[in-house]
């Protein structure tokens, strides 16, 4: 275990460095929720004494906007990525996430305040977007497959730290500052410490050896490839998985050459490793954990735990246990259980958790003005959202991440991604627009709801996808039917010339099609 950390450290620490722009994702989804939440932001606003369906829809508004930039900036990463590469893709979009932190940190009290803050949130969003996209496949394309799940897996890990800080520190400030501007400006100025630390350390991370392929840049990516395993380039191991990655570039260039998006999105074994990402997205935004981890605070208040300190502690709490469970699965399960049943298990207990959230609720609804005591329904309810929290961790938190960064062939990732992540906010839009009336008039429907999309849905889902456990990127195409395996055997052995310098791309792309012709 120790040997293997050490000869992947390079990729650890890249995942450390590209990661920190995730923890920015689940940062800024936690955070407004509890802004929102609080007396100041609601005084300062003019939400105080208004309707409900005022309150809920500015702070749907506030919460959602994130999302609706970060659909765009997702969609707009493809292009970019295959343009520039994956270090400067995430270099821009930074930057571009720092001036809307920036805009929603020096935003004032007031109509026009709150405009700021909704300008500040969609800019925000539009890098968020990007980085969520690019991030799993700059590191994904440098992991080994024995530790991919692993490191790709970490994803979710810092997404749940950062909705987990986004709780406590909406928490500490409930408990220590109570009024004025900095209710707002501290949570949301606290945003550019990652944004900033992502930035300084991209500026010494190294290209994707698989983007340098797909680029035509042989040499270079034999360098970084043998840069990420801490070997040499006379390695016959980094070698052998040199000659891979430029076999399947040389498939591309002779079978799907000059196809564009057509060929991206609908080529052979193309279409369904689509379609499995959106589909994948829709469901994981619709398993009730967003909604929980949006909107905790008033979730938990629903539940019986009245107040505002209160309900930012039972969030925080909520948030530990995400990241504990996150972590454990990712360094011990993922790779041990695989992709596939944990999925489904997971999606199983999910289920079968808010069933009985949904019918605890229904037979004992919180006592409204409690004056601080939490009755024992509420605690049980409770305590069943965080071992709801542990079954979505043990599966559907990390995994979509994994398996649809696992899934797609080198000339396609880019686009696999940014689909799978533009669904992936799109319908975090649409969640985090409707919860706050679900919670509103649904009551305890809303966990009966998630309960059947759970186990009927997702849990079905799950049991006819592939598994992708210890199987390498390149592989992915046989096991959509992109190409057979003796194709695939044959491909190795003319790519050997490329990556021992005995020929170019276009020597075996024409030896190839004249074999072919013949």
């Amino acid at each position: 275990m120790a040997a293997s950390i050490w000869k992947n450290s390079r990729v650890y620490m890249l995942a450390c460095i590209v990661y920190w722009g995730i923890l920015l994702f689940g940062y800024d989804t936690g955070v407004a929720g509890g802004v929102i939440a609080t007396k100041a932001f609601k005084q300062a606003f003019g939400l105080e004494g208004a309707p409900q369906s005022h309150v809920d829809n500015v702070s749907s508004n506030v919460v959602a906007v994130l999302q609706g930039g970060a659909f765009f900036g997702a969609l707009g990463s493809a292009p970019t990525s295959a343009a520039i590469g994956r270090r400067w893709t995430l270099l821009i979009f930074t930057v571009v996430f720092v001036v809307g932190a920036v805009l929603q940190t020096i935003a004032g009290p007031g109509s026009g305040g709150l405009n700021l803050i909704y300008v500040g949130r969609v800019i925000a969003g539009v890098g968020v977007g990007a980085i969520s996209a690019v991030a799993p496949a700059f590191v994904s394309e440098c992991c080994p497959k024995e530790v991919r799940g692993r490191i790709t897996g970490s994803f979710q890990i810092w997404v749940a730290t950062g909705v987990m800080l986004s709780y406590f520190v909406n928490y500490g400030l409930s408990l220590h500052i109570t009024t004025g501007p900095r209710v707002w400006r501290i949570p949301f100025g606290f945003q550019l410490v990652p944004g900033g630390i992502m930035g300084i350390g991209l500026i010494w991370a190294r290209e994707s050896p698989r983007y340098l392929a797909r680029a035509g840049k042989t040499d270079a990516a034999l360098k970084n490839l043998a840069y990420y395993r801490r070997s040499t380039i006379d390695d016959p191991e980094v070698r052998a998985e040199m000659t891979e990655i430029e076999a399947t570039v040389l498939e591309e260039k002779e079978a799907r050459a000059g196809l564009g998006w057509k060929e991206a999105f609908f080529g052979p074994g193309n279409w369904i490793r689509f379609l499995i990402a959106i589909v994948i997205f829709v469901l994981q935004q619709f398993a009730g954990q967003n909604s929980v981890g949006y909107y905790a605070p008033r979730i938990f208040a629903s539940i019986g735990y009245q107040g505002t300190s209160q309900s930012f502690l039972a969030s925080g709490v909520y948030g530990i246990v995400k990241v504990v469970a996150t972590a454990i699965f990712i360094f011990f399960g993922v790779e041990r259980f695989g992709r596939k049943w944990s999925l489904f298990w997971s999606a199983i207990w999910m289920g079968i958790l808010f069933y009985i959230i949904g019918a605890l609720l229904k037979e004992h609804p919180p006592v409204p003005n409690n004056n601080g005591y939490v009755p024992p329904a509420s605690k049980a309810m409770a305590g069943l959202l965080y071992i709801y929290c542990v079954a979505y961790s043990f599966g559907w938190g990390p995994l979509p991440w994994v398996y649809v960064s696992d899934i797609f062939p080198n000339r396609t990732r880019h686009y696999g991604l940014a689909t799978a992540s533009a669904t992936q906010w799109l319908f975090n839009f649409t969640i985090s627009k409707i919860t706050p009336t679900m919670v509103t008039h649904l009551g305890y429907k809303i966990f009966l709801t998630f309960a059947t999309i759970n186990i009927l849905g997702m849990a079905t889902f799950s049991y006819f996808i592939p598994e992708t456990k210890g199987r390498s990127l390149e592989e992915m195409d046989i096991i959509f039917g992109a190409i057979t395996a003796d194709q695939r055997a044959r491909d190795i052995r003319k790519a050997e010339h490329v990556v021992d310098g005995r020929g170019s791309d276009s020597d075996v792309v024409d030896k190839g099609s004249v074999e072919q012709k013949a």
